[in-house]
């Protein structure tokens, strides 16, 4: 058989990956610097892979290579079996990349694989026959008194797709997922200013970097990739409305930070509209306007890549979602501001709408519009202990029918 290979992006450049097999049954690889940069190479890494997979001689100790790809249809008796699950948990990314998943899901099976079920399992040393759903459970158990349960919740995705996988190709007789249970989700409730800190924070943040994400944050409740994915071709003048219809995040992808801008948002009903308020109307156009002035000063230093997006800097460099998390700790600290996460103002702006909306008829229906929640059960899951009015409302309408007056001192 011909040796296995795929290309791997390491800091910014190809590396060809190739997998072939000992006689003990271990899986092997090697790793070779293609020297191309990834940005408009890929067809000549291509070639490269192609050609070293052709020039590789696997050394006489080892047998013919055994890759995922050429091992459809094996018996469980085969080679796959014998693979340490650590292995074939690498290996199976590089199928989960072929497939049509987002950019950012593959970088959190990345992130999840190498950073912690890899090493568990390899410590463990068991091999994908010998897997059990007991080993499985006991991994979970021991991250769960590490990480919250929405983190192993991630673990478990990527591993029942792994082993189903491998189920499904014959690699495996049996798939111990069906015996293994998911971690339940935690219950968050999650922290959040007053209307008297929201103020006092917008007010320090005027003139900084963090005015607009804190602005949108606050009062918006927008997330970190919808505030800098807001563009100008986004905001409808004439009609004070806009658009939240794009989407920026930095995920890891082969180990390279990248940056991902795209016309999606987190979900179909992340796709909204919402009012521009006269204020933050007439700070974005003396926003646009000082971006103009920018550009002329610098004239060829600013950057024109990030020309349709609103939150970038005096050279025109965008301001991604990672400085802001880590401006915000700073200015928190600067300020001292009782400290909440930056995603906590989307959960600061929920709680005044529902505790401060009744004269207006807000429920939680309207926060989740305006929130762009999938369903109407996440925003009850999350929001419904902060409802004081509805409390108050069904206390009121026991009190007329039920008489109190025995419990009276």
């Amino acid at each position: 058989m011909q040796v296995a290979g795929h290309l791997q992006e390491k800091k910014g450049y190809y590396y060809a990956v190739l997998s072939y097999q000992e006689a003990t049954g271990k899986q092997k690889t090697k790793w070779i610097s293609t020297k191309l940069p990834v940005k408009g190479n890929k067809k000549k890494a291509e070639a490269f892979l192609s050609d070293a997979k052709n020039k590789f001689v696997i050394p006489t100790t080892d047998v013919a290579p055994l890759s995922i790809a050429q091992t459809v249809g094996a018996s469980a008796n085969s080679g796959m079996a014998d693979m340490l699950f650590a292995d074939y948990m690498v290996q199976y990314l590089s199928i989960a990349k072929t497939r049509s998943i987002e950019e950012t899901t593959y970088a959190g099976y990345c992130d999840s694989v190498n950073g912690k079920i890899e090493p568990y399992f390899r410590e463990l040393g068991v091999t994908l026959g010998n897997l059990q759903a007991t080993d499985i459970q006991l991994f979970y158990s021991k991250q769960l008194a590490r990480v919250k349960a929405s983190t192993v919740i991630h673990y478990h995705a990527i591993i029942r797709l792994a082993v189903t996988y491998a189920r499904k190709m014959g690699f495996i007789r049996e798939n111990p997922m069906e015996m293994v249970e998911k971690p339940k989700k935690n219950v968050f409730i999650g922290k959040f200013y007053d209307k008297d800190e929201l103020n006092a924070v917008i007010k320090a943040a005027k003139g900084t970097k963090l005015e607009l994400p804190v602005l949108f944050g606050g009062f918006y409740g927008l997330r970190r990739s919808e505030i800098v994915g807001l563009r100008w071709s986004a905001i409808d003048w004439s009609n004070d409305v806009f658009y939240i219809n794009h989407t920026v995040t930095t995920p890891k992808v082969d180990g390279v930070k990248k940056i991902i801008a795209k016309d999606r948002a987190k979900n179909k009903s992340s796709l909204r509209a919402l009012p521009l308020a006269p204020p933050v109307k007439e700070k974005l156009l003396e926003l646009k306007a000082q971006q103009e002035v920018y550009r002329r000063k610098f004239k060829r230093s600013y950057n024109k890549e990030w020309l349709e997006y609103i939150l970038v800097d005096e050279m025109g460099d965008l301001i991604l979602p990672d400085y802001i998390t880590a401006a915000w700790a700073g200015f928190l600290e600067r300020n001292s501001f009782r400290k909440i996460r930056f995603h906590d103002l989307r959960h600061t702006c929920a709680s005044l709408l529902l505790n401060n909306g009744k004269d207006r008829g807000v429920t939680l229906k309207h926060i989740q519009e305006w929130l762009g929640h999938s369903d109407f059960s996440t925003t009850a899951d999350i929001y419904s202990h902060l409802d004081s009015t509805a409390k108050a409302c069904s206390v009121g309408t026991m009190m007329d029918v039920v008489d109190l007056s025995a419990c009276a001192l």
